[in-house]
């Protein structure tokens, strides 16, 4: 297992935990701090957050041997920031409780993935390249930031592309680092305690009101906004992912580390997308090993609590961003070939692609299901319109 690691399996796997917790820990600290959470709460919070993540990633990526990787509920935080102001933090647990109990049963019952069948192949790969077609847009407007450190990481990926292509990505990371580190870019001010966390556990107590006004859309957002994209960007990448056992691990993760608060789990799509990308193994076998390195570092970093959060803050957004979307190229421009290649389902992929990346929001649900809906609706009346004419 660990003789055939590869560069690009440890870098694809870093890069991943660097997205995920440079792009939404902001969001589940607000979500602590609107609970009024003492240190040590918060600390448990990102001990087991980051532990959950690492341990179902594990057992799924070890069980199937495919890239399955899972992530907090990012959505699910953003809710929360809302909805958690005034809540008891027993109240909330109890809230978070009941959600791993609702995912757990989704995932024994099997109708999500009975559901996830009816995705069209084009429409799921629109889908997948309008979530990732922003990370490549930002390596653009991330030159206003810092057009050096920009400039630098675009010009060794070309470099890196014509001369050593399996090993563009790592040289980008790199080149990136040591830029900041010799301009100075990285923001180390602070001092880190970096002592192990500790889990605090928290008695759930069950009120009606958390469980309806926080429990379930707090289950609907992880759903709908993630746990969808999550399949059609493993399906997108080629793989039959077990969506049900999948779920069913995320649930009862959610259900087990509520306490502590793991508030809710579901699988990932964005950083997924890195580790079962060609960038992370040309050979699709054996890319789940990126995800087994993701799952080791996220265990690693849960178990450093929030101290090592810090750590992830410090990088300049221009150099997260700018890997973030050149280590996603290849699998924008797969996912938009494959979208596009049969002609009879162009403008229903052309309708889910557009929707995606508009970034709507009605109903407290996001844009990746208004972009099957609406891909899925277009995709029938003009099937059967020229079924008809035939």
């Amino acid at each position: 297992m660990m003789s055939g690691l590869k560069l690009s399996h440890i870098v694809s796997g870093a890069i991943a935990v660097l997205l995920a917790y440079t792009s939404s820990a902001a969001i589940v600290f607000q979500a602590i701090d609107t609970l009024g959470a003492t240190q040590a709460e918060a600390n448990s919070w990102m001990l087991v957050l980051g532990l959950g993540m690492g341990l179902s990633t594990l057992v799924l990526t070890l069980r199937y041997k495919m890239p399955i990787l899972t992530a907090w509920s990012t959505p699910g935080a953003a809710l929360l920031v809302i909805s958690l102001q005034g809540v008891p933090m027993g109240e909330a647990i109890g809230a978070f409780v009941f959600c791993g109990l609702l995912l757990t049963l989704t995932g024994l019952t099997g109708w999500f993935e009975k559901i996830s069948r009816f995705i069209p192949d084009a429409i799921g790969s629109a889908m997948l390249a309008g979530i990732l077609f922003r990370f490549g847009l930002g390596i653009f407007a991330s030159m206003e930031d810092n057009l050096p450190l920009v400039a630098v990481m675009c010009v060794t990926y070309l470099l890196g592309r014509r001369f050593f292509a399996r090993f563009a990505i790592p040289s980008v990371l790199l080149a990136g680092i040591v830029f900041c580190a010799l301009t100075g870019a990285f923001a180390t001010g602070e001092s880190f305690d970096l002592s192990l966390a500790q889990p605090v556990f928290t008695m759930p107590v069950f009120s009606l009101s958390a469980l309806i006004g926080i429990a379930l859309p707090l289950y609907i957002v992880t759903m709908s906004s993630q746990n969808m994209p999550g399949v059609v960007t493993l399906k997108a990448a080629g793989y039959q992912p077990p969506v049900s056992s999948a779920i069913t691990v995320t649930g009862l993760a959610t259900l087990l580390l509520a306490p502590f608060g793991g508030y809710a789990f579901n699988l990932a799509a964005i950083t997924a997308a890195i580790c079962a990308g060609p960038e992370a193994d040309e050979n699709p076998a054996t890319r789940w090993k990126a995800a087994m390195v993701t799952g080791v570092i996220y265990c690693i970093v849960g178990l450093m609590g929030a101290a090592v959060i810090s750590l992830f803050l410090i990088a300049p957004n221009a150099l997260v961003v700018t890997v973030a979307g050149l280590a996603l190229l290849n699998t924008v421009a797969g996912s938009l070939s494959a979208a596009l290649k049969e002609v009879d389902q162009r403008e229903a992929a052309l309708v889910t692609f557009m929707t995606t990346v508009s970034g709507i929001n009605f109903m407290s649900i996001g844009a990746p299901v208004w972009a099957l809906l609406f891909g899925g609706l277009t995709s029938l009346v003009l099937t059967r319109k020229k079924d008809v004419k035939a």
